[in-house]
């Protein structure tokens, strides 16, 4: 999936590593020849390579939600899997640009944690801690990204991927305290399209997780309140992102896996632009 996304891109002035040109210098044997400067050539008949001044690799921490109500899906993958499957090729495509990437997976505490890397192999032990995850208790957002944030000391980007069935204000302090140190934040909040669109017809036992309990009704009669209140769930999340610089995207399960890949490539690319700015 991500050799296809990349594949597809025209131009990326995100990829590989971030660097400004500084100067010339007269070529030496065992320098890379791919960095020789043809148009200094064809004026010069001398070989010159461009010398840059290399930025801090990104590090970047993935945040995964592995609580119970991830487990929901009504498509060929529930959130979790969908979750875990964004995880993984952000990795990859992190570890392409030799970024450094770190991996929190947790509910109510924190389940596994990888510390950052930027080796190749280190895909394998990312995949290995989110395949032995079975979602299967309460969230506890405020105490996980408060610890996250506490343990990162340099900034770096944190991707949060979650479907923030949470409690809201501590879910927003959580997420503040990371802006605060300095951490660009990408929240990646994956729902079902049932959680969106709530096409139940017919008398439904709704089972719920979490411990929210069971109940019996014909969700049509519900559907249009529903509606109104995943509407403003939603519309509080995006002010409140938006008002702290915090991206945000809402992602569907049924969406072609590579939206979140343009979703993270295009904050990418407005980061190198602010930077540079």
């Amino acid at each position: 999936m991500v050799e296809g996304f990349l594949s597809g891109l025209h131009r990326s002035p995100y990829y590989g590593q971030s660097v400004e040109f500084v100067q010339h210098r007269e070529y030496v044997t065992g320098d890379d020849f791919r960095r020789i400067d043809w148009k200094v050539w064809s004026k010069t008949d001398r070989y010159y390579i461009k010398q840059y001044e290399e930025d801090t690799n990104l590090r970047t921490t993935l945040l995964v939600d592995v609580s119970e109500s991830m487990r929901f899906g009504t498509g060929p993958l529930s959130k979790y899997e969908y979750g875990c499957t964004i995880a993984a090729a952000l990795a990859y495509l992190l570890l392409r640009q030799q970024d450094a990437v770190s991996l929190v997976a947790f509910d109510e505490r924190i389940r596994a944690r990888i510390p950052a890397s930027s080796r190749q192999t280190h895909l394998h032990a990312l995949l290995g801690a989110l395949d032995a995850q079975q979602p299967a208790q309460k969230t506890s957002m405020y105490d996980v990204l408060r610890q996250v944030a506490e343990e990162k000391a340099l900034r770096g980007m944190v991707v949060l991927i979650s479907d923030l069935f949470v409690d809201r204000e501590s879910l927003f302090r959580g997420l503040n305290l990371l802006r605060h140190r300095g951490h660009d934040v990408l929240v990646m909040h994956v729902l079902d399209d049932e959680e969106l669109d709530f096409r139940y017809s017919g008398t439904t036992r709704f089972d719920g997780l979490e411990g929210a309990g069971e109940i019996v009704c014909d969700p049509r009669a519900l559907r249009e309140g529903y509606l109104r209140a995943a509407h403003e769930f939603l519309e509080e999340v995006r002010r409140h992102c938006a008002r702290n610089l915090i991206d945000y995207q809402t992602i569907r399960t049924s969406d072609y896996l590579d939206a979140a890949l343009a979703h993270y490539m295009n904050h990418r690319i407005g980061m190198q632009k602010t930077v540079r700015t």
